[in-house]
């Protein structure tokens, strides 16, 4: 007998997506001629602005060489004027281009943590944050935000009793995924306080910093003057310019430790997109008005879809940021709930996609009866996909 070839622990520990694990059961309700409404992912349909798409129409060289590992000079140049137009002041050195948010997260994490440390996050949080903390091999230790108090940051004091000998980092994401959930600026300038006190990084996912509504303001750590050696961001284009597939983020800290870290990481994997990069330096360009525009269609979604559900009797609040609102769903266990509606839910031809969100949770048995909804449709599609949502709820039974 031969020995079994086994896989790694890694392997075997890495989490399914509760985002893209149904997409079979999608495949098979298209098939069947099912015109299925996706609220399940954060993919928008607001064109891409065109100064983007010029900057892939323009490229005209015969060769598609190798760029710098920490991206072309001429996106980081442009990535300074992006920032400096929120106060926040750069050089070259803060600035390293990542291939997508996604590897931005897992450079940061693989940079200040060794396999066997923990991170602290509030939950719910990115699910993918559990495939990332995986693959680097930290511990997520969650910090529990709650619907009622529409999943702002609790009392402090709960945050700093979580921390331990083996905590490396404090990860928040505002606005929120999968919450909308804007951090206020005090609660951000405690939490950088404690980490600062504690010898901690502090890293922030700020992807979707031009969503926010209701006249507020976003606030970046980089604002926050003091923890200039604890401060991390990880950002993206994917939501900005309504750009999923062009697979481009970064990392900006001024911390050079840090960076130099991050900068090896990026060496062992070369360099990221080229022409994805020329495209997101025209980016930069996009007028404010797109912005704007962009900006109030998401409002009256946002306020669209809290309607319905509310009249629907399903529990929710009125997120602050982003394009995503947690629903407390009249159901028992969401996952069965999203399998059903594919597989069996059809209304006047139609059903409903949604992000089950016990998988946005790392404290076990949370989130069973909570779904994640985008409100990436347009407001004649959002009406359309709560018709059949709603004609849902009416009918499932558990």
């Amino acid at each position: 007998m031969f020995p079994a070839v086994l896989v790694s622990r890694r392997g075997v520990a890495m989490p399914a997506s509760p985002i893209r694990k149904l997409h079979p059961l999608l495949v098979s309700a298209q098939a069947s001629g099912a015109k299925v409404f996706r609220l399940n992912i954060g993919q928008p349909d607001i064109k891409s602005p065109p100064e983007l798409l010029r900057g892939y129409q323009e490229f005209c060289d015969e060769v598609l060489p190798y760029g710098p590992s920490q991206g072309i000079p001429e996106y980081i140049a442009k990535l300074i004027i992006y920032y400096a137009r929120f106060g926040i002041e750069l050089e070259e050195r803060d600035i390293f281009v990542t291939t997508g948010g996604s590897e931005a997260i897992i450079f940061s994490l693989m940079a200040v943590a060794d396999p066997g440390d923990q991170v602290i996050i509030p939950e719910p949080f990115y699910t993918n944050y559990n495939g990332f903390s995986t693959m680097a091999g930290v511990e997520i230790k969650p910090l529990t935000t709650t619907l009622e108090e529409n999943f702002a940051l609790p009392a402090l004091d709960r945050l700093e009793a979580l921390i331990s000998p083996k905590t490396k980092a404090i990860v928040l994401c505002s606005p929120g995924n999968p919450t909308g959930a804007v951090f206020a600026r005090e609660k951000l300038e405690g939490v950088a306080e404690i980490a600062k006190r504690h010898g901690l990084y502090l890293i922030a996912d700020e992807v979707y910093r031009e969503f926010v509504y209701d006249g507020e303001k976003h606030t970046s750590i980089l604002e926050i003057p003091g923890i200039e050696k604890n401060a991390i961001v990880v950002d993206s284009i994917s939501k900005r310019y309504s750009a999923c597939g062009a697979r481009v983020g970064c990392i900006v800290s001024r911390n050079q430790e840090f960076m130099d870290a991050v900068l090896r990481l990026g060496q062992a994997r070369l360099c990221p997109p080229t022409v994805d990069q020329i495209a997101a330096a025209r980016a930069v360009d996009t007028p404010q008005s797109y912005f704007d525009d962009v900006l109030s269609e998401y409002d009256a979604r946002r306020h669209l879809l809290y309607r319905r559900l509310k009249n629907m009797g399903v529990g929710c609040k009125l997120p602050g940021g982003a394009f995503y609102m947690i629903a407390r769903l009249p159901v028992k266990n969401a996952d069965d709930f999203a399998a059903w509606l594919l597989r069996e839910h059809r209304y006047q031809g139609t059903t409903v996609m949604i992000a089950p969100a016990e998988g946005f949770y790392a404290t076990p048995g949370l989130g069973r009866n909570e779904a994640r909804l985008a409100y990436v449709l347009c407001c004649e599609d959002l009406e359309k996909a709560m018709d059949s949502f709603e004609a849902a709820l009416d009918t499932y039974r558990d």
